[in-house]
């Protein structure tokens, strides 16, 4: 069997994953491309990648997406890593700057604002705005430069009960039982073996990490997170299509 191509996110987020990857013989059955969610969307969407972890927004635009794995970057509460930043309180917002990162995130925060604040905002992707969409890494320790920070994940939580996920490992074509059950069990050694992942980060005053891998991300996908995603794309598909 050919290498098997595999996408995945580029963030700390997806740190666990690599890992068992990396402990696992799997390592070597597959070729391993590390990338911004919106670029694992666009592998998987244009057939330059097999399976990845792609932002669940791509899945309307993959023509017969599977859900390999029972592991997913999701959240049940705050996830602490994608905000709406702005200066002014929500009421207040009019414009909003997208990030080209995550059509998802963007998505959620479209999707948040008008149907849970009742917010009819003008969209922009670049330049000048009332508030602005990031997600990742770069969000790590920004959470005071602002003084009106929404984390998206907490908000989705209020307004509909459910969790919400954020990325699931998906293939664009049918593979084999024997490697998704081998690619699943790596996921999982990696998601127990947080402790050792955290001990290879550097301390940061600003950031938690432990907390992070622990108490904010879910990796999850249960059937909660299942409904969430089923609610999501319901509202996602009547938004108007922007860049981003």
């Amino acid at each position: 069997m050919e290498k098997v191509r595999v996408s995945a996110v580029s963030y700390t987020n997806t740190l666990p994953f690599l890992y068992g990857l990396r402990q696992s013989s799997i390592i070597h059955k597959i070729d391993l491309s590390l990338d911004v969610p919106s670029a694992c969307a666009h592998k998987l969407v244009n057939n330059e990648a097999d399976l990845g972890i792609v932002p669940v927004a791509a899945l309307l635009d993959i023509p017969t997406p599977q859900v390999v794995s029972d592991y997913c970057l999701g959240a049940s509460g705050a996830v602490n890593s994608v905000f709406i930043f702005s200066d002014k309180p929500i009421s207040d917002i009019n414009t909003l700057r997208l990030d080209d990162q995550s059509r998802t995130s963007n998505g959620l925060a479209r999707v948040l604002l008008r149907d849970y604040w009742k917010r009819d905002v003008t969209i922009v992707s670049e330049g000048k705005a009332d508030a602005y969409v990031e997600i990742g890494d770069r969000t790590f320790g920004k959470q005071h430069v602002h003084p009106y920070v929404y984390d998206l994940s907490l908000y989705w939580r209020q307004f509909t009960g459910l969790p919400f996920t954020f990325a699931v490992w998906a293939a664009n074509k049918t593979l084999p039982n024997t490697f998704i059950e081998e690619f699943n069990g790596a996921l999982a050694y990696g998601v127990a073996h947080r402790e050792v992942v955290l001990k290879a980060l550097p301390r940061r005053r600003d950031f938690d990490y432990r907390k992070y891998f622990m108490e904010h991300l879910d990796y999850r996908y249960d059937d909660e997170k299942k409904k969430a995603v089923t609610e999501f794309l319901k509202r996602m598909e009547t938004l108007a299509r922007v860049p981003g």
